[in-house]
């Protein structure tokens, strides 16, 4: 065994939390990189995207769930059970709990389901510290010790993080590394991510279309990557990805909104998606894009399996 093996660390750390409590924001700066998409909209995670952190003495694998909610339609229950399977299967829970907003019901319900989960070691995250006062941060804090008191859980870390500023990112990083067990290196060197490149094609794809969105749209949309390869009459040295992709829509009034007029918000989807795609994966991209409408299939169990869930 090398002297980097003796001692080194390797493990899995899933973040929870209540939608949009800063999980994904966490997995990319904890990463250095952009590997999971965010949003300012709630339940933009529908996969488990694990990112991955390499250092020397240890490799700490980021498992991003959706956040955890009471579920109102099937694809809801689908994620929810995604969770739950996932925190059985970790070394570290860690339980997100922003640092501007008050410790609410849905916070509660989650660590209550925390609680259930016996063996794992639990860490609570205050996240978005850069949008909170000292004040706030002290008060969160001892409220997330009384939550914990109170759901008999118990904090192996409490720790205050902004994942914005970086404030406390690398504390973190060394926390979560001290909570895993003893094992070799799981991933090769390099790897970000374990997820196919198809997925994390069609994830930037759907936050491109997010972007600027009104409330009603997000939770109807999804994105399937049909088609992604390399264009056969290229020399190797300028190589050209083809993806063709697949938006939908719940109904016909979503897909004028999606398309715009004169076909200008999908340009500009289909712009933006395609320079975050360049960047994750280092090759120049051509990208097809059509909106079809898939009709209520958050509620239609064909249509979810259709569309991955």
């Amino acid at each position: 065994m090398s002297e980097q093996q003796s001692g080194h660390r390797s493990g899995f750390v899933s973040f929870v939390g209540r939608p949009n409590a800063g999980k994904s924001t966490l997995t990319n700066a904890l990463v250095g990189q952009k590997v999971v998409i965010t949003s300012d909209k709630p339940q933009t995670t529908r996969t488990v995207v694990r990112g991955i952190v390499h250092r020397d003495d240890a490799q700490l694998i980021l498992v991003d769930t959706p956040g955890l909610h009471r579920p109102r339609t099937l694809l809801g229950e689908r994620l929810n059970d995604l969770v739950k399977t996932t925190l059985a299967e970790v070394d570290v829970v860690a339980v997100c709990l922003p640092a501007n907003e008050k410790i609410g019901p849905g916070d509660r319900f989650i660590v209550n389901e925390v609680a259930k989960v016996k063996r794992t070691r639990k860490v609570a995250i205050a996240t978005k510290t850069d949008l909170a006062t000292p004040e706030q941060i002290g008060a969160h804090l001892l409220d997330i010790q009384a939550l914990g008191a109170g759901t008999g859980v118990e904090w192996a870390e409490i720790v205050p993080v902004s994942a914005t500023s970086g404030s406390q990112v690398g504390l973190l990083q060394d926390l979560l590394v001290g909570l895993l067990p003893e094992g070799p290196q799981l991933y090769p060197d390099g790897d970000l991510s374990d997820a196919p490149e198809e997925i994390l094609a069609a994830e930037l794809i759907r936050e491109a279309a997010l972007e600027g969105l009104r409330d009603e749209l997000p939770h109807s949309v999804a994105v399937v990557v049909e088609e992604m390869r390399l264009r056969d009459d290229r020399p190797e040295d300028k190589p050209l990805l083809d993806i063709h992709a697949n938006l939908y829509v719940e109904r016909d009034s979503q897909k004028g909104i999606m398309i715009g007029p004169k076909g200008s918000r999908l340009k500009t989807i289909g712009s933006t998606a395609r320079q975050q795609i360049e960047a994750l994966l280092g090759t120049p991209v051509y990208l097809d894009l059509h909106v079809k409408v898939a009709k209520d299939w958050q509620r239609d169990p064909r249509q979810l399996r259709k569309l991955g869930f």
